[in-house]
């Protein structure tokens, strides 16, 4: 028997006992791609979603790097770890890992897991809209699929109290000058810049640039005295990311987002939370009312609908719920295999 016949016979790689086997299911959500880990992971040990982050930080951080690095993954790879929810009146909770460290909050990821959701029958299908409630780092998430004969149709969610910290804020950033920004909060905190001041194109052949400068920023306030404080977890008082704002390519769309989050990634899609902390900027500055919708593109084309549910009290900040829809797409499934002799098991990554 040649070796192609012996191909066609013999498929399945039976890998070795002391082999690690993750299995996942890979999505995307206007693009930004997300490794939803199902099957594999030790157990987290913690009494919150926030303990469980710890937990995973400090005792299986490899595992993070594993799957998000290359070759299993690269510079620009986002993930999610599903986990018991902070209670039973949640359907589960999640732990958000990227090139960095943990999120915590995705908005992406909340529209793709709640799509998953429903694909794989872990809450029960109710039409034309079905319910399911996310603890995440940040908060409680409320989530819902809408349904057409019993298909996700898009997902919208409400995200925690959004608010904005500050309005036209301004520092010196090397090599850029005299920046201004506003500081909002929509389950992480962003430093929202005024692209067309800059002369900075949101293009996607200006990839590098947009990484370079939003990183050059995001140190740059992370630098300064500027706090970044959350009311009520140090674990949430810090800057994710900088996103630049600018006209739409799209007809449909009125505004343009373009996010520069972690180590330098760069979110496919509009990005949730910084939709969501948009949309507090937005009502502060009265350039939007309850109930009024905002189309935001993305760097790809795709695009989130954003919108103000009501005003809520959080903290010392006067803050809003945000909504913000869209829709996922399931790409693949896998089964991740570590060798532990493998010289790059726990990845590497090249930019």
């Amino acid at each position: 028997m040649n070796a192609f016949k012996k191909i066609k016979s013999k498929r399945t790689f039976n890998a070795p006992k002391d082999w690690l086997k993750i299995k996942t299911i890979d999505m995307h959500t206007g693009g930004e791609p997300l490794r939803v880990v199902i099957d594999g992971l030790p157990d987290l040990i913690g009494g919150s979603i926030l303990e469980c982050r710890r937990y995973m930080r400090e005792n299986y951080d490899h595992l993070r790097k594993t799957l998000m690095f290359e070759p299993r993954g690269h510079a620009d790879m986002y993930g999610c770890i599903l986990i018991s929810p902070n209670d039973d009146s949640a359907d589960f909770g999640i732990l958000f890992i990227h090139n960095e460290g943990y999120s915590t909050m995705c908005g992406h990821a909340i529209i793709a897991i709640t799509n998953l959701a429903i694909e794989m029958d872990w809450v029960n299908r109710v039409e034309p809209e079905t319910k399911v409630l996310i603890d995440a780092p940040c908060g409680r998430i409320t989530s819902y699929a809408r349904l057409i004969h019993g298909k996700v149709d898009s997902v919208f969610f409400h995200c925690v109290p959004s608010f904005v910290v500050a309005l036209d804020q301004e520092i010196e950033v090397p090599s850029l000058g005299k920046i201004t920004y506003d500081l909002a909060y929509g389950g992480a905190f962003y430093a929202y810049v005024n692209a067309k001041e800059y002369n900075i194109s949101l293009d996607q052949n200006n990839y590098s640039q947009l990484i370079d400068f939003g990183m050059r920023i995001k140190n740059a306030i992370i630098e300064s005295s500027v706090p970044i404080t959350h009311p009520f977890e140090e674990d949430l008082s810090f800057l994710y990311g900088t996103i630049f704002i600018g006209q739409p390519t799209l007809k449909n769309a009125d505004s343009k987002n373009v996010c520069i989050f972690a180590e330098g990634e760069v979110d496919r899609s509009p990005t949730g939370s910084g939709v969501s902390g948009r949309m507090a900027i937005h009502y502060m500055r009265k350039e939007i009312k309850i109930g009024q919708q905002m189309t935001i593109e993305s760097i790809t084309g795709s695009v989130f609908k954003g919108s103000v549910v009501k005003e809520v009290t959080f903290g010392p900040y006067q803050a809003i719920m945000p909504q913000v829809e869209g829709n996922a797409h399931i790409t693949g499934k896998h089964e991740f295999l570590i060798d532990p002799e493998d010289p790059f098991k726990e990845g590497f990554i090249l930019r």
